[in-house]
């Protein structure tokens, strides 16, 4: 995954004046929050919870932070019970549907699945709501995120098993809603109300 470092204005955890390019300090110490997180995707990838995988994920989101500072990620959101509940559901849920999918597609025999690359354009401008939306989209069978344009919220997303031009649409779609729910279970008040404000502007079911 390439993200582009170019944005307008500064960024989540910038100061003004900072510019947006540059490259932050090892000595700023460990990023707990970005710790965790690459710590849940490792766990998520190995498919089981167990004391080995916790900590070699662990020593591997170490490794990635101290080797490739990013910029710090700024939650000032708040746990929605409600909407962490339905991310999950419906995450759960995508795994279960997207791998029978896949699956019928490895099994049809005499048809290659068509594949398409698609560009979808998040609503949100948080930095923190676009890498989560990424991964989650990521970690379901059948869908890769392929690049990142940071500057514009800009998903390039690969998918499997596109036949026509409605697919790509509802492919589009998928990924706006799940960015909804990411949006729904951790912004702040002000965060959601910014959100479907974007959200009304570009249309209902985009």
């Amino acid at each position: 995954m390439t993200v582009d470092p170019d944005r307008v204005g500064p960024a989540p955890g910038e100061t003004p004046g900072e510019a947006p390019g540059d490259v932050p300090s090892r000595r700023n110490g460990l990023q707990w929050p970005m710790l965790i997180g690459l710590t849940v995707v490792w766990v998520l990838l190995w498919g089981s919870v167990t004391v080995a995988n916790v900590l070699s994920g662990l020593v591997v989101a170490v490794v990635v932070v101290l080797v490739f500072p990013l910029p710090p990620i700024v939650f000032g959101g708040r746990l929605r019970v409600r909407g962490l509940a339905v991310l999950a559901g419906w995450f759960v849920a995508d795994l279960i549907i997207a791998s029978t999918q896949v699956a019928a597609l490895a099994l049809r025999i005499g048809k290659r699945p068509l594949n398409a690359v698609i560009q979808v354009d998040l609503r949100s401008r948080s930095d923190l709501y676009l890498t989560l939306t990424a991964e989650l989209l990521s970690l379901v069978p059948g869908s890769l995120v392929v690049e990142v344009r940071r500057s514009t919220s800009t998903l390039f997303l690969h998918v499997l098993g596109v036949r026509s031009e409605a697919d790509v649409e509802e492919a589009r779609r998928r990924a706006l809603r799940q960015e909804a729910r990411v949006v729904r279970a951790l912004a702040s008040d002000e965060e959601l109300a910014a959100y479907l404000a974007a959200a009304a502007d570009q249309g209902v079911g985009r």
